[in-house]
């Protein structure tokens, strides 16, 4: 009897130690660093055939890599060569032709007696030069076509912006995945520790089958949420790597963590004021209302007569070196006077896409201010979470603690003890999420005043 009661204060003096030691690392790595995790099937890659990737890394890797990224850029270039087609039609326009026929040619009249000469050779070098001299409509198209490479450059802007913007909350989401495998790992041991004390218990005298059963249920069910946990984190690697647009061959080690770090105090007026300087949506709708009203002006100048001069030089003649030099030199003043409605037509459409446009402005403006205030909430109210969750964790430890005591010394069932291990298991997940909602709102908060470069 004595060896048992011996045997049981050792066990409980041990369990303090370890509760108290998981106490300090869970504390400070919930509520200073996050959770660090380190996988074992990477641990056995060679150095430089893994790749370490941070949260600006995987950012800025997405930029360079993502398909929908790539597709804008070459936007960009569609948009240039337009803007160079619509120079090309201001600038002139040179041509040159080389012919040789032979020919037989009527003479005579139908009603007398009809002769026909015989073949005869002609020849012909000529170039042809157009330029346009003077056409409003060509001149605003053009500007139109520049602004549309304006535009387009804008718009790939913005595409980065937003693909860096999914990247990091993927890779928050992959920490998420990797922090709780660590928790339930955690929960793992603390089970098995509860499964030995109960055995021992029972090996004593003073926990009977049902303490025992009771706890290996609890750890197959723990194990159970470690195995859907780690398939989590597996799934969530490859979610990364695909809106990255790495090889799904590569291993993958990140190496931020979510933290609860400083964040400089906004109030609404002063985020509002940042966006507004920084957001590019807002610069992309600038430019197309400009586009629009560019292609309105290039429709309503088509009223505006244009002038065109025109010129050939060439040689001609029935044998190549006898041939004689001509030219022919004019200026064309094309005048519009109606053409069925088509023009104004046009004209009609295109004011209707310049208002458009504005009310487009407008609904971006109230986006802008609506992303803007919602992440400025959901930062405040994370960092509440944070603090709400850290103090939740500890006492959860506290209470288990409490708990293992009064069933180490017999006076409660592994029931209250079971109970305590779930708030603790709730605990961590509230931590987790917690400093998740945190990191995302700062790269939210961060996108909707476009200010991702400085994150």
């Amino acid at each position: 009897m004595i060896q048992n009661i011996v045997r049981e204060n050792q066990s409980v003096n041990v369990l303090k130690r370890m509760l108290r030691l998981s106490l300090f690392v869970l504390l400070c790595g919930f509520g200073q660093t996050g959770l660090a995790a380190t996988d074992p099937q990477l641990s056995a890659q060679p150095e430089d055939l893994v790749l370490k990737l941070s949260l600006r890394d995987a950012m800025d890797a997405s930029v360079n890599q993502n398909p929908t990224v790539r597709i804008f850029q070459e936007r960009i270039l569609q948009a240039q060569h337009v803007a160079n087609t619509r120079l090309g039609a201001l600038l002139p326009n040179l041509s040159g032709q080389l012919s040789g026929a032979r020919r037989r040619f009527f003479t005579g009249s139908f009603g007398g007696s009809p002769t026909v000469t015989n073949p005869r050779d002609f020849y012909e070098a000529r170039a042809s030069l157009t330029q346009n001299v003077f056409s409003l409509s060509l001149i605003q198209k053009w500007r139109a076509a520049k602004s549309g490479v304006d535009v387009a450059s804008l718009n790939a802007e913005v595409t980065k912006r937003d693909t860096m913007a999914t990247v990091g909350l993927v890779y928050l989401e992959t920490l998420r995945a990797k922090a709780a495998v660590e928790a339930r790992k955690a929960d793992v041991t603390l089970n098995q520790e509860l499964l030995r004390l109960a055995t021992e218990r029972k090996a004593a005298g003073m926990a009977t089958s049902l303490d025992v059963t009771r706890a290996k249920v609890q750890l197959e069910n723990v194990r159970q949420r470690l195995l859907v946990a780690e398939n989590e984190r597996d799934r969530a690697k490859l979610n990364l790597i695909r809106s990255i647009g790495l090889s799904f061959d590569v291993p993958l080690i990140l190496t931020d963590e979510m933290a609860m770090v400083s964040v400089p105090e906004q109030n609404m007026a002063e985020a509002l004021s940042v966006a507004k300087d920084n957001r590019t949506e807002l610069k992309v709708q600038k430019q197309k209302e400009r586009l629009a009203s560019l292609t309105l002006s290039s429709v309503t100048s088509e009223r505006v007569p244009s002038i065109q001069a025109s010129g050939d030089v060439g040689l001609i003649g029935n044998q190549i070196p006898d041939m004689l030099t001509t030219d022919n030199v004019q200026v064309l003043m094309s005048v519009p006077i109606f053409d069925g409605g088509q023009r104004e037509g046009r004209i009609s459409e295109s004011r209707s896409l310049v208002r458009q446009e504005a009310i487009t402005t407008q609904d971006i403006r109230y986006q802008v201010t609506l992303e803007v205030r919602d992440a400025l909430l959901t930062l405040h109210s994370a960092k509440k979470q944070v603090a709400v969750a850290d103090e939740g964790l500890k006492l959860s430890l506290t209470e288990l603690e409490l708990a293992r005591e009064r069933f180490a010394v017999g006076v409660a069932t592994n029931i209250e003890v079971t109970n305590a291990q779930t708030s603790v298991a709730q605990a961590r997940d509230n931590v987790i999420e917690s400093l998740f909602n945190f990191n995302a709102a700062r790269i939210n908060l961060a996108r909707s005043q476009g200010r991702l470069q400085d994150l």
